[in-house]
């Protein structure tokens, strides 16, 4: 490693509006839902040179015990709508968003991100997803139609199947030549037909090739179907390690299913999520840590979120008070709807156990101990802290960037921009302005050409 150039930190940043990592509750917390927010905070990503903004998606708002979960944002904009207004205010910026698989069709999803390609002049990418609970799954025709297994199966061939439409024109398809009045260079622009297990469709595809060819593809999975589902069809995956071994045994073992795919390393981003607390020294930033947590996991949360675990209601315990002296109810039927954490604990009775031994060696209250087990945060410190932590995981083989998730909307994210961005430029590992105009640049990714897929549909 010693004898390389260093190499090129990717920064992203998440807009967080669907996730319990907000405080909404501070006096310098705005609107999840304002169109100010979104502007301030892109505006900040671009002024920083960040490669992208990534815009999560929720189709259903999380509930537990008919309420809504107390951190859920109430409100959440329609992806595309969001990133294509934001497409007029930023320049370089590139616009991520996450769109779901197992509730829209292939057409339908092709063609806005194809126009939100143009509309960017080549700053598009999607955040492939699948849905996984009933639940979500009631607010359409087909609501939690799709076992399990299918999941995968179907998002595999719909991603192959938009990926046919994005192709169905080339990048000289349209001629508009008025000396001879022939406009298409190919009569048969557009066209496609597609025979599978999940879609059988055939027509004309009404969007010519964007800037990108086709948008960049992130994937999110961390289970092994969706590490190779990665590795066959995705540009950058989201990844949920962001410490050194962790994040190292990840990021070498996606890349190294790259080579059965006749792919390069180079060819796939691994971007960990990361949350931050700056301050002006080491110390201080660990104070605000401490005090960022406590304002996360009120009491009501810490309830809330032990109920993932026991998957019975809690409502009678005191967060300060010790663990429920019951054992969790395993099972499909959890109290939490909707809430993406309930399916990390594989083993609710074994976590049971864990945490027992924790609180008690700790002497430890139910909030104390959610505060402790959970959402820690990635980079706490100084500056130049944080700097030398993001460029270390980076130069280590840990990542190749990280995707910001800051815990106040919309300013979040200003100190990060203002104070550790100069310090990774100053260290020659981040770019001082952008070098090129379109997001496959930014992440050093080529346009790929039209029939180049890969093995999305197997």
């Amino acid at each position: 490693m010693s004898g390389r150039p260093p190499r090129q930190i990717h920064l992203a940043a998440h807009f967080p509006g669907v996730n319990n990592t907000t405080v909404w509750s501070d006096p310098a917390a705005g609107s999840h839902i304002d169109f100010d927010s979104f502007v301030h905070f892109a505006r900040t990503a671009e002024r920083a040179k960040f490669d992208f903004l990534f815009l999560a998606e929720g189709l259903r708002l999380r509930e537990q015990h008919g309420r809504i979960y107390d951190l859920d944002v109430v409100g959440r904009p329609d992806t595309f709508t969001v990133l294509a207004a934001l497409a007029a205010v930023t320049d370089r910026l590139g616009l991520t968003g996450t769109i779901n698989s197992t509730f829209n069709e292939p057409y339908e999803v092709a063609r806005q991100f194809a126009s939100l390609d143009h509309l960017s002049e080549g700053r598009a990418a999607w955040n492939v997803v699948t849905s996984w609970d009933a639940f979500t799954g009631e607010n359409f025709r087909r609501g939690g139609f799709l076992p399990r297994e299918d999941r995968y199966s179907r998002a595999r061939e719909f991603l192959s199947t938009a990926t046919e439409l994005f192709d169905s024109w080339s990048a000289g398809a349209v001629l508009a030549d008025a000396g001879s009045g022939r406009f298409l260079r190919d009569p048969a622009a557009g066209s496609f037909a597609h025979r599978g297990r999940h879609f059988d469709i055939a027509g004309r595809f009404n969007v010519p090739r964007s800037p990108q060819g086709r948008p960049v593809v992130f994937q999110a999975g961390d289970s092994d179907e969706g590490r190779e589902f990665a590795a066959a069809s995705a540009d950058a995956i989201f990844g949920r390690h962001g410490t050194l071994d962790e994040g190292r045994a990840f990021y070498a073992d996606v890349k190294r299913r790259l080579a059965a795919y006749g792919r390069t390393r180079d060819e796939l981003k691994i971007l960990p999520a990361a949350t931050f607390v700056l301050g002006d020294t080491d110390a201080e930033a660990h104070e605000a840590a401490y005090e960022v947590r406590r304002r996360q996991v009120s009491g009501q949360t810490a309830i809330a979120f032990l109920e993932h675990v026991w998957n019975r209601d809690l409502s009678g315990y005191d967060p300060d008070g010790p663990l429920p002296d019951v054992d969790p109810l395993p099972g499909e039927n959890t109290v939490a709807l909707g809430r993406a954490s309930v399916r990390a604990f594989h083993d609710p009775l074994e976590t049971a156990r864990q945490w027992r031994a924790l609180a008690a060696a700790k002497n430890l209250s139910i909030r104390e101990l959610v505060i402790s087990t959970t959402a820690d945060q990635t980079f706490v410190g100084s500056p130049a802290t944080v700097a030398a932590s993001i460029d270390a995981l980076v130069q280590a083989d840990a990542a190749d960037g990280f995707i910001l998730v800051p815990h106040l909307t919309p300013g979040g994210l200003d100190a990060f921009a203002d104070t550790v961005v100069p310090l990774l430029q100053e260290r020659g590992v981040f770019r001082t302005e952008y070098e090129g105009t379109t997001l496959r640049e930014h992440l050093g990714l080529a346009v790929p050409g039209a029939g180049t897929a890969g093995s999305t549909g197997s």
